[in-house]
């Protein structure tokens, strides 16, 4: 930090003392000029002169008066300005007390608004110029009586321009602490987003391959013992469900990986182009499954592809959990002009507060999912027992529709 800001900083932290070493400079300042006399004897310029007491009376009023210039700048003004005319009437020659009075204007001019600032200068100005032309012992043309005219006006600009260019660094500050705040909110905003979607995925994956972990091992449990080889068969969808479950965690967490991490996995998220395959791993969980399809050939965008299978999944998991051994569940997935719409019913009959909307973590995160895509889902129970999801989701997501649009 350099001497001139340090002293700037001191300055700043003691106002008081400043105004009490510049009213002390201003005073020595008039004293040394009142001993001056500009109209000396003829051929003579400048010559020296005993000042009027009573003037330096006056200057020190007014130095003193400087003092507290921050505190009230107008009653400052106004008590400088009330000694300067005293000074312009009662001297002979007269002391440069006005310089108190342009200092008063210059602090009221920077604490206070342009048009203020307007006012009250040519307010000081007129009664401080009129004053020494009017009544003072030179003639009204004197040099002395202009100087008085200028330096007050010079004083009210100088507070405007101070005021000013405080006002812009303030908005220039203001508008970067706005920009770093929204900054900020936005960088919590996607953490939060981020994580919301990390949360559904990792849901989606988890409840769907455990469910059929925890089906097919209650199955080779209960025929261990009379018929091994059905035990083996359920053990194999067991490990088969497990290793599923541990490859879409594995692609999931590569999310998060940084850009030094290893590379992480490649394999593409899942589409309706698996449904098949997802089907198959709930009818070897036991739970009957048909499925229709009317989309054949459909371009769909990856997040809208993604989507659509997680509800499935989402759907089939519930029914599995929910509905009851003996359910039945039906999928029908049907492009209808610019939307898909996904349906999936069950005709169970089992009871679960999870299973009502709103009730558990799987419906929130297929409304979350249909949200984001700004489609519609409807969800609740069947007229005479079973349960019903239904999505429409747009083919056009707002990311495709801008980059169709794009050259």
């Amino acid at each position: 930090m350099s001497t001139l800001t340090r002293a700037r900083c001191r300055a700043q932290a003691h106002p008081f003392a400043l105004d009490a070493a510049l009213a002390a400079g201003v005073l020595l300042c008039m004293v040394a000029g009142s001993f001056v006399d500009p109209h000396g004897p003829e051929g003579v310029k400048w010559a020296l002169r005993t000042p009027d007491p009573l003037s330096l009376v006056l200057m020190t009023l007014g130095a003193a008066a400087v003092v507290f210039r921050r505190r009230a700048p107008r009653t400052v003004l106004a008590l400088t300005g009330c000694l300067s005319v005293a000074e312009s009437v009662t001297g002979d020659p007269r002391a440069p007390v006005a310089m108190c009075a342009v200092i008063a204007l210059y602090t009221v001019a920077s604490t206070t608004d342009r048009p203020t600032t307007w006012r009250i200068g040519l307010l000081t100005m007129t009664v401080l110029t009129g004053a020494a032309m009017a009544a003072g012992p030179l003639p009204w043309y004197a040099q002395e009586n202009l100087a008085i005219f200028a330096w007050t006006g010079i004083g009210a600009t100088a507070g405007d321009a101070v005021r000013s260019r405080r006002a812009f660094v303030q908005a220039i500050r203001e508008r970067a602490e706005r920009a770093e705040r929204t900054r900020e909110e936005e960088a919590r905003r996607r953490v939060a987003e981020e994580r919301l979607r990390i949360a559904r995925d990792l849901h989606d994956v988890v409840a769907h391959h455990i469910a059929l972990v925890n089906v097919q091992a209650g199955v080779a449990a209960h025929v261990m013992d009379k018929r091994p080889d059905q035990a083996k068969e359920a053990l194999a969808h067991v490990r088969e469900a497990s290793r599923s479950a541990l490859g879409e965690l594995r692609a999931t967490v590569g999310l998060l990986r940084q850009s030094g991490d290893p590379e992480a996995p490649t394999e593409p998220a899942p589409g309706l182009d698996r449904l098949d395959e997802l089907a198959g791993t709930f009818r070897s969980a036991g739970l009957r499954v048909e499925v229709a399809r009317g989309d054949e050939g459909a371009d769909l965008p990856a997040a809208v592809d993604l989507a659509a299978y997680r509800i499935i999944q989402e759907a089939l998991t519930n029914v599995r959990k929910h509905a009851g051994p003996d359910a039945r569940a039906e999928v029908s997935v049907v492009r209808v002009g610019p939307h898909i719409e996904i349906t999936v019913l069950d005709d169970g009959t089992g009871e679960d507060q999870d299973h009502t909307p709103g009730g558990g973590h799987g419906l929130l995160g297929m409304r979350e999912r249909v949200t984001a895509l700004r489609g519609t889902l409807t969800t609740g129970p069947r007229y005479g027992g079973g349960f019903r999801v239904h999505a429409i989701l747009p083919v056009k997501t707002r990311t495709s529709a801008a980059q169709d649009s794009g050259p």
